[in-house]
């Protein structure tokens, strides 16, 4: 298996009165392992962008700047919650891969994991997220480029499978 490993911090907002993180907040913690994966930003000083084991991300090649010509659009999301995710003061390590690679959409798929510094490897989350890449010009789907299906082809393996309890 070849996964993207993407630390996010958790932040005090991300959590409820039950003291765990949010349902709304998961999306965005799923949105921002997404960017850091697959988009290029105006980050950065001109180093190569590493995942949180070192490999580098030869996955950004999506143009996430003001003024890109595609748009990436979400068609979909569906997430299992495990368990309750507590505040942790360490990153914890979302996981990524593309369980399907379209004509003008992929499917990214996630495990929420704890840190990577912690004694137990816990699974809180599974989710799935179908984005269409959109002509910004034309609004209309485009098609994944060559340059786009080399970056991503290394990150395919078999999707999420949902328990559906």
């Amino acid at each position: 298996m070849t996964r993207l490993h993407v630390p996010i911090p958790l932040r005090w907002s991300d959590f409820d009165a039950y003291g765990h993180v949010n349902n709304a907040e998961m999306l965005r913690l799923f949105e921002e392992a997404r960017i850091h994966a697959f988009w290029v930003t105006d980050e950065g000083d001109g180093k190569a962008q590493v995942d949180t084991l070192g490999t580098p991300l030869t996955t950004r090649v999506l143009d996430g700047r003001p003024g890109a010509a595609t748009l990436t659009l979400i068609a979909r999301q569906e997430i299992e919650y495990l368990l309750p995710i507590p505040y942790l003061r360490q990153p914890i390590d979302i996981q990524l891969w593309l369980g399907r690679l379209g004509g003008a959409s992929l499917e990214v798929c996630y495990e929420v994991h704890s840190p990577l510094e912690a004694s137990d490897d816990l699974i809180f989350a599974r989710a799935t997220t179908t984005i269409v890449l959109v002509d910004a010009a034309t609004q209309r789907p485009r098609r994944i480029t060559a340059t786009e299906r080399a970056a991503w082809e290394p990150y395919l393996e078999a999707p999420v499978a949902f328990s559906r309890r």
